[in-house]
C-alpha cells in the first residue's frame, strides 16, 4: 500500500479525482477529506470518494502520512498555518496549485521556513466543470504532473509524491518553481485570461444576444475554459501576476501588429503569421513538441 492515510484538503474536481484514481489503483488505505461545507463533504462520502471528513484542518491531518492541498492558491498560507504542529512525523505535504513560487512563499510565511517535507506539485489536467460530482478516476491518466521541489526538499518525500502521481497513470517531471511559473503563464494562465476577457467583451456588446446565439464551434472551443472556477483563476492571476503581465504584453504587441496589417489589407503578413501558427499548433497536436 502506497499511502496509509491520505488527507485531501479541498475535495472538488482535482482533489476528488486524485482520491478516485488512488482508490481505483489500490494505492491508498484510507482517505479523509477536509472542507468548509459539511453537505459537500457528506456528498463526497456518499459518492465513495472519501471515507470520512473533518472541517478542521489540524484534526484532519493528524495521523495522515500524505496531505494534498487541493485549494485555490490564495488559501495555501492559511492551510500551512492550520497544519502547523498537527502533522505526523512521517507526513509528506504536496499541492495541486498552478503557481509554484507562491506555494514556497506561503509555506515560508506561515511556518518561518520551507519545510523539507513539502513537495509542490502541479498536475497539468483539469476541466471547466468543478465540484465533487465532476471528479473522475481518469483525470490524470497520461497527463503530466510537474513537481517543483526546493533545494533542501527531502529526497524520500519527493519520491513518495512521485509514486503517488504515477499510481494515477500520470507522467511525472521536475522543474524549478520560477521556471514553471513562467512557462505556465504562457501556456495556461494567458489562455484563461483571454477566454474570460473575450466572453466578457462580447457579453457587454449591444448585440450580445445574437452573438452568443450564432456562435460557431470556434467560439465554443476557445471560450470553453471561461467556465472554469473564477475564484481559482483570480488567485492564480494575483499570485503569478508578473509572469502573466509579461506574456500579456507580448500578446498585446502581436495583436496590435495584426490590427495594423488587417487595416492595411496586408494579406501576405497575415498569411505568414497564420501559416507559422498552424505549423506550430499541428506539431504540438501531433505530440512532436516537448510539451506534448
Amino acid at each position: 500500500m502506497l499511502i496509509r492515510r491520505l488527507c485531501i484538503v479541498g475535495v472538488g474536481l482535482m482533489g476528488g479525482s486524485l482520491a478516485r484514481a488512488l482508490r481505483q489503483a489500490g494505492a491508498c488505505a484510507e482517505i479523509i477529506g477536509v472542507g468548509r461545507r459539511v453537505e459537500k463533504l457528506e456528498k463526497a462520502v456518499s459518492l465513495g470518494v472519501i471515507d470520512g471528513y473533518d472541517t478542521d484542518i489540524g484534526r484532519a491531518v493528524a495521523g495522515a502520512d500524505m496531505v494534498v492541498l487541493a485549494v485555490p492558491v490564495g488559501a495555501l498560507e492559511h492551510c500551512f498555518s492550520a497544519m502547523d504542529g498537527h502533522l505526523a512525523t512521517d507526513a509528506v505535504v504536496t499541492d495541486v496549485g498552478s503557481v509554484k513560487r507562491h506555494v514556497l512563499d506561503a509555506a515560508k510565511a506561515a511556518l518561518g521556513a520551507i519545510p523539507d517535507y513539502l513537495v509542490p506539485g502541479h498536475p497539468i489536467a483539469g476541466a471547466e466543470k468543478s465540484g465533487i460530482e465532476a471528479a473522475v478516476a481518469t483525470l490524470y491518466r497520461d497527463r503530466r504532473v510537474i513537481l517543483t521541489p526546493a533545494e533542501h526538499t527531502d529526497a524520500t518525500a519527493l519520491e513518495r509524491v512521485r509514486a503517488m502521481w504515477q499510481a494515477t497513470g500520470a507522467e511525472v517531471v521536475e522543474m524549478e518553481a520560477g521556471y514553471h511559473d513562467a512557462v505556465l503563464a504562457a501556456t495556461s494562465h494567458l489562455p484563461h485570461v483571454l477566454a474570460y476577457a473575450l466572453v466578457d467583451v462580447l457579453g457587454n456588446m449591444r448585440e450580445h444576444t445574437d452573438i452568443f446565439r450564432n456562435a460557431a464551434g470556434g467560439f465554443r472551443d476557445f471560450s470553453r475554459i471561461a467556465s472554469s472556477d473564477p475564484d481559482v483563476w483570480r488567485d492564480i492571476c494575483l499570485t503569478n501576476g508578473d509572469e502573466i503581465a509579461r506574456v500579456l504584453a507580448r500578446y498585446r504587441e502581436e495583436l496590435e501588429t495584426l490590427e495594423e496589417n488587417i487595416r492595411a489589407g496586408n494579406g501576405d503578413h497575415l498569411r505568414l503569421v497564420f501559416q507559422r501558427a498552424k505549423a506550430l499548433r499541428d506539431q504540438y497536436a501531433n505530440g512532436e513538441s516537448n510539451g506534448g
